[in-house]
């Protein structure tokens, strides 16, 4: 049975963005600044590997954070607000933890950079990008109090899973199970702390029916949010050498949109999409080129969705 019961305002979008959530529960617009707290990784440190994701950039996936000069975290919070020019941005700031894994380093110095950025006035919120495996007890306990303390901000957590297929999973270098993730995602519920999923569309070998499985997957795990993320080539990464090499294809731009929709149309409308598709820095970006003009694929995807009929949830199953 398909689910037909939610009634939200979406703001002319067909799917429940994240600019639709923030508008209707925080009653205006949320802008995000990127942040990089200067962390490692366990697949970068040597605790599992020392390259990295298959596809991870040398900025550990925060390309666009405003750390370029090793600023404190109210430097880069100021430089971030700096960046939106003249627009009104009043108290709508959310801090987002990007670069490498952000969980992972020693317990007072996370406190402090959490902190830093909660404390300060223009912050409605943190959200916190790591790893499944880098939430011990101890940094779960950490959340749960900041979440207690600052009862009138969010902190979200977001973490990587791109893939519920193990073959893949390997592949990219990913570093745990599934069941890692599962009880991650079990143990931030507890703490009633809201979940935001990456997983990325066009990995290497993944058919669309194993995309949509990685979905409907998802749908039972239920998480607050979910990005879907469009798959980057980027330069001095393991993945341009198998890219160069001839051992995959990227997506085209239909392509991308036949499948994004899919996903979409197969997602829960309670489901928040925090990306579709996503940045690639162009000085580091081989392929796909088309995804540089992100406005016009996110243009083409919103028309292509209208044109046919779809919404979010339309094709998801109770």
């Amino acid at each position: 049975m398909q689910r037909t019961d939610i009634a939200r305002d979406w703001h002319g979008k067909p799917y429940y963005s994240l600019d639709s959530y923030c508008k209707n529960t925080f009653h205006h617009k949320c802008y995000k600044i990127a942040l990089n707290a200067r962390m490692s990784c366990p697949n970068r440190d040597g605790t599992l590997d020392t390259r990295g994701c298959i596809f991870c950039s040398r900025g550990g996936s925060g390309d666009f954070a405003v750390d370029i000069l090793g600023k404190s975290m109210e430097e880069q919070i100021a430089e971030g607000i700096s960046n939106f020019g003249n627009k009104s941005i009043g108290q709508d700031l959310i801090a987002y933890f990007q670069a490498y894994t952000n969980t992972y380093a020693p317990l007072p110095y996370l406190e402090e950079v959490y902190r830093s950025a909660l404390d300060h006035p223009d912050i409605c919120g943190i959200s916190i990008a790591t790893r499944p495996d880098c939430l011990g007890p101890e940094v779960l306990a950490l959340l749960s109090r900041l979440k207690e303390e600052y009862r009138d901000k969010f902190l979200w957590v977001e973490l990587g899973l791109q893939t519920i297929h193990e073959e893949t999973a390997s592949y990219i270098r990913r570093g745990y199970p599934l069941s890692c993730f599962e009880k991650s995602c079990a143990d931030l519920r507890t703490l009633q702390i809201p979940i935001i999923v990456h997983t990325i569309l066009g990995l290497p070998g993944e058919s669309d029916t194993q995309v949509l499985q990685t979905i409907n997957y998802l749908n039972r795990i239920s998480p607050f949010g979910i990005k879907l993320q469009l798959l980057h080539v980027l330069a001095d990464t393991d993945l341009a050498g198998d890219y160069v090499a001839g051992k995959f294809e990227v997506l085209t731009l239909d392509a991308y949109l036949d499948l994004v929709i899919s996903c979409l149309a197969h997602l829960s409308p309670e489901i928040v999409i925090h990306r579709v598709t996503g940045d690639g820095p162009k000085d580091l970006l081989i392929a796909p080129k088309w995804s540089l003009d992100k406005r016009g694929v996110l243009n083409a995807l919103h028309h292509r969705m209208k044109k046919q009929g779809i919404r979010q949830g339309d094709l998801y199953q109770i």
